[in-house]
C-alpha cells in the first residue's frame, strides 16, 4: 500500500512550495524629532490637524519585492498617528503623495492599517502622536506576501533652514551685485 502511495506523496512534496511572507520590525523613537502639522485620519486624509500642529516624527523609506496587500501596526504607550506616503514625503507638503492616515486601530496606542502595495514604488510610513504632547518610542511591524526592504530617507530641512539658507542666497547675490558695481565705477 505504501508503495501505491509513494510516489503520489513524492510529487505532492516536490509540487508544493512554502509561501513567501515578510515582516519587518521597526523599533523607532520619535522623542526629539523633527516636528511637522500632521493630517487628520482618512484614505486619503482631506485636512491638516488642530492639536498635532508641532508633533514630533520619524520617517522610515521601504520597498516590497511583492505586490499585494500589507499590514501596519505602531504600538506605543502614547496616543500615535501613523501615515503611509508614496513616492515622496515633505512634512511641509502633507498632502502630496500621501495615501492613507491612521489614529486609533482600534484603540489608543495602536494605529495601524492595510494597505495594497506595488513592486517597484518607493514608499515611506511616518510615525507621530495624535497631539503636540504625544511622542516616544514605538514598535512598527510591517507584514504582507513579499520582502520589505529598508532604504534611506533622504533629510528634508526644516523651516529654520530654509529662512537660513534664502538669507544666505540674498546675502551672496548682494555681494556679488556690489562687487559688479564697485568695478564698474
Amino acid at each position: 500500500m505504501l508503495r501505491m502511495f509513494a510516489p503520489a506523496l513524492f510529487a505532492a512534496t516536490m509540487l508544493s512550495t512554502a509561501a513567501s511572507a515578510g515582516v519587518l520590525v521597526i523599533n523607532g523613537d520619535t522623542t526629539g524629532g523633527p516636528t511637522w502639522n500632521r493630517t487628520l485620519s482618512g484614505a486619503p486624509p482631506v485636512g491638516l490637524s488642530g492639536v498635532g500642529t508641532d508633533v514630533p516624527y520619524e520617517v522610515s523609506a521601504f520597498t516590497v519585492s511583492v505586490s499585494g496587500s500589507y499590514d501596519f501596526l505602531a504600538k506605543a504607550e502614547y496616543d500615535n498617528f501613523l501615515h503611509l506616503y508614496q513616492g515622496t514625503f515633505n512634512p511641509l507638503d502633507q498632502f502630496s503623495g500621501v495615501l492613507i492616515a491612521s489614529d486609533d486601530f482600534p484603540t489608543i496606542g495602536l494605529s495601524g492599517f492595510d494597505y495594497g502595495l506595488t513592486t517597484g514604488t518607493s514608499y515611506f510610513v511616518v510615525a507621530s502622536g495624535f497631539a503636540n504632547t504625544d511622542f516616544g518610542a514605538y514598535e512598527l511591524t510591517i507584514s504582507g506576501p513579499g520582502d520589505i526592504t529598508l532604504g534611506s530617507v533622504g533629510t528634508v530641512p526644516e523651516p529654520q533652514s530654509w529662512v537660513m539658507l534664502i538669507a544666505g542666497f540674498g546675502l551672496v547675490g548682494a555681494a556679488a551685485r556690489r562687487r559688479r558695481t564697485a568695478a564698474t565705477a
